[in-house]
């Protein structure tokens, strides 16, 4: 009897801890913006948009870009430069925001947004188009734009 009742006092302690484990994923479970098909394509499935076609490629207000998964705040407007690639170009993210990850082919480092996973685009380094020598190459489609006046 006493091992029974043991037994299901173990028993009832682990489906309550269960039970808790499953709140606390609940209660802490991030909350991302609904994408489209095509957001869902580059963000999710790695794709990429075509070059020269993103709003954010000419854009200069000042502000902060944001992940369009999560709201992150991923870069300053002060860090963004016209490459002349067709997309978004950066030579620095805010720091903590942005996970660099080496391509499968070794050849390519891909940007992610580090609170979400969110698939940014490519760095490159060594080109010479800024002082930083650094190139982060975003697809506009990744991202939501926050300007300034509105902070």
């Amino acid at each position: 009897m006493k091992y029974l009742i043991s037994g299901l006092l173990i028993a009832l302690m682990m489906h309550v801890d269960a039970q808790d484990k499953n709140k606390l994923k609940k209660d802490t479970a991030m909350k991302f913006n609904e994408l489209n098909a095509f957001e869902k394509y580059v963000i999710e499935e790695k794709g990429t948009e075509r070059p020269f076609t993103g709003i954010y490629y000419k854009h200069d207000e000042k502000g902060t870009y944001l992940c369009k998964k999560c709201n992150a705040p991923l870069y300053r407007s002060e860090n963004k430069f016209d490459a002349h690639c067709g997309w978004p170009s950066f030579d620095d993210e805010i720091k903590g925001a942005v996970k660099r990850t080496v391509d499968a082919d070794g050849r390519r480092t891909e940007i992610t947004c580090f609170k979400c996973g969110a698939h940014l685009g490519h760095v490159f380094m060594g080109e010479g188009f800024t002082s930083k020598n650094t190139r982060h190459c975003v697809n506009s489609v990744s991202l939501n734009f926050l300007p300034e006046s509105k902070k």
